[in-house]
């Protein structure tokens, strides 16, 4: 029996995804984990720039404005993330580092420098990959670094409690 992959808004809740859908492009509206095609969306590769820049190396730098007033780094070009840098996204977005394993079938499978940092294009690797088998990780992973199901950066605790303990320079 065919499926009609079209919404059936005679149904009392027309928003809500039928297991049928795509991983990644279940929101009404606006915003889409991923595009037509099953890439990354702009709206999540603009999340995943500032995510990935809080880690990277060298340091980013504070950028543009993203739809609110906090504003979103951008890694430097041919930044990437360290060891260590990896192990702090890690810890920030599941609790705990990596194991040595985990690391290991990152540089092999995924887009890394020469001496085996992971770039920003092995960092949207993972995004994809996560999104397309588990959309609601994708979700809790933004979260867990201060975006809204908006994909808007709000503040979240943990940045509050940074700003309060560093020193502003004027």
């Amino acid at each position: 029996m065919p499926v009609n992959t079209e919404r059936d808004t005679t149904t009392p809740r027309p928003e809500t995804p039928e297991p049928s859908s795509v991983q990644g492009r279940r929101n009404t509206g606006d915003v889409q984990l991923l595009d037509r095609e099953g890439g990354i969306s702009p709206q999540l590769e603009s999340c995943l720039q500032h995510i990935f820049a809080k880690y990277c190396t060298p340091q980013a730098q504070h950028s543009a404005v993203h739809r609110t007033r906090k504003p979103l780094l951008t890694p430097p070009e041919g930044a990437y993330l360290s060891s260590e840098g990896l192990d702090a996204w890690a810890k920030d977005t599941n609790g705990a580092p990596f194991p040595q394993e985990t690391k290991d079938e990152l540089i092999e499978f995924l887009d890394v420098t020469p001496e085996g940092g992971l770039t920003f294009k092995g960092f949207l690797q993972i995004y994809q990959l996560q999104t397309e088998n588990d959309e609601e990780e994708t979700w809790r992973d933004l979260a867990n670094h201060g975006f809204d199901r908006t994909l808007m950066l709000v503040s979240t605790r943990r940045e509050d409690d940074d700003e309060v303990t560093k020193p502003t320079s004027s």
